[in-house]
């Protein structure tokens, strides 16, 4: 049997075997359930987190009536060992979608959000292993929309599934079809689902075209059929395109950029509904192991912030009229990594920095790029006879129920208060000590999904897992 003919039978199987625990959930030896939640408090605001940075890209929740004292810690509801990847879960309709690799095979689950029990899996071998030395498994986050589940795997590999049943809709190997290399952590920018259609930054190579290889294609989402594509010498990134509003008309952003020799990259304001590009800005550190990143922000309505940590740092850009850019501002030491910045009342806020031991909480004022403040942040805790230095250095920040919810990247939880004046600690505790926990945190219906990505090495035995907390505000005179 030749291997087009292998991978399509083993499909069949998957599909088949996904089909038959379509209708309910069922228990699985890599999920461990603790304890059931608190009630929903009565009043508590909820809305679904359907892909990577939340509903509307900017890392702002809308949920509240969430735990805001914790001093005893959190306490977990259930956890899910989990394979390589950085991914976060995604939410909505009442299902959960978790996707990492499991030995040599991606897996796409979908999961109850309360109890972690399984609805449906789908998985496909996979061949990759990063030349860099970090995870081997997926960087993109599974995108739910209108029923539908989306995946990009680690080989470029996309795929569509329907949320009720798993099957398999469609499917596209982009390395194969518009020959995209394997880049420095492999294949890792999110698909975007905006209206009829699936947008990619695929960062495919053609040498013999003029214009470069397809760097952005638009699908079909229901039938995965090509739609339109970009040419562009710029590679795939690690940021996630997004669809904005600029002066009242849809621009798709793509901050392209990833593995290239000479290093080009930058942002790609182009027509969702007919692929046409508006404008080119180029934005990327002149340095071959450097990539793009950070999701582009889109700010009021015609300007848009882009950052990046190995050089050349951020930037604010304003578009006119015609869709065309000037910038606004440069900043070099307002650098991000891959993480979001959240926009507060007029100022910006964010971990600045490329590497552990130079990284702090910085903010940055929006009109004019300046930096008000930066803030180490470290603390020390006792661990046996030691004193540990402990710090969030590349964390994550999301906004909701009113405050900021950091999570720093050795697996430290924090509420904090952020203002020009400087950072308010609210409350913390160290959920566990692990590195490269890089994956944004995600509320869902007042519940907490953590990341673990790696092995706990301050003296626990926890490997990698997904984990579900108790987030819930509990109701006065109710038991704990």
């Amino acid at each position: 049997m030749n291997p087009m003919m292998k991978r399509r039978y083993t499909y069949l199987i998957l599909c088949c075997l996904s089909l038959a625990h379509a209708d309910a959930q069922e228990s699985y030896d890599r999920l461990k359930f603790v304890a059931e939640p608190s009630p929903l408090p009565p009043g508590a605001v909820t809305e679904d987190w359907p892909r990577f940075l939340g509903a509307t890209d900017d890392s702002v929740s809308r949920e509240t009536m969430l735990l805001k004292e914790w001093p005893a810690g959190l306490k977990p509801v259930w956890e899910i060992a989990k394979g390589q990847g950085y991914t976060s879960p995604s939410f909505a309709g009442g299902r959960g979608v978790v996707f990492h690799r499991l030995g040599d095979r991606e897996t796409v689950e979908c999961i109850d959000p309360e109890s972690g029990k399984r609805y449906w899996e789908y998985a496909y071998e996979v061949e990759f292993e990063s030349e860099i030395g970090y995870s081997n498994g997926p960087k993109a986050s599974a995108v739910i929309e209108g029923g539908r589940v989306f995946t990009s795997g680690v080989t470029a590999r996309l795929h569509a599934f329907d949320l009720e049943s798993g099957k398999l809709l469609w499917e596209h190997d982009l390395a194969a079809d518009y020959q995209v290399p394997e880049y420095f952590f492999g294949y890792g920018t999110n698909p975007l689902v905006w209206e009829d259609r699936v947008l990619v930054n695929v960062g495919g190579r053609d040498p013999d075209h003029a214009d470069g290889g397809v760097c952005v294609a638009a699908f079909d989402k229901a039938t995965g059929r090509e739609l339109w594509t970009v040419r562009d010498e710029w590679g795939a990134s690690y940021a996630s395109p997004v669809v904005a509003e600029l002066h009242g008309k849809p621009c798709l952003l793509v901050f392209a950029g990833g593995k290239s020799d000479p290093a080009s990259g930058g942002l790609l304001t182009i027509d969702p509904s007919t692929g046409k590009v508006l404008d080119r800005f180029p934005w990327r550190a002149e340095m071959v192991f450097s990539a793009n990143a950070s999701t582009p922000l889109a700010i009021g309505g015609n300007r848009v912030f882009l950052s990046e940590c190995y050089r050349e740092g951020a930037v604010l850009l304003e578009f006119d009229d015609e869709l065309k850019s000037r910038v606004v501002w440069k900043q070099p030491r307002f650098g991000l990594h891959w993480m979001q910045p959240l926009v507060k009342g007029g100022f910006l806020y964010g971990f600045a920095g490329r590497n552990e031991p130079d990284v702090e909480l910085a903010c940055c004022e929006l009109a004019t790029g300046k930096i008000v403040w930066r803030r180490d942040l470290r603390w020390t805790e006792k661990v046996g006879d030691r004193q540990m230095v402990r710090s969030f250095f590349r964390g994550t920040l999301l906004d909701v129920d009113g405050s900021t919810l950091c999570l720093g990247e050795h697996g430290a939880l924090a509420w904090l208060d952020l203002s020009p004046e400087g950072v308010e600690v609210k409350q913390r505790t160290q959920l566990f000590l692990a590195p490269e926990t890089w994956s944004l945190p995600v509320v869902y219906r007042g519940l907490l999904y953590i990341a673990q990505n790696d092995q706990d090495r301050g003296g626990g035995t926890s490997k990698p897992r997904w984990i579900c907390y108790d987030f819930r505000a509990r109701l006065a005179g109710a038991a704990e």
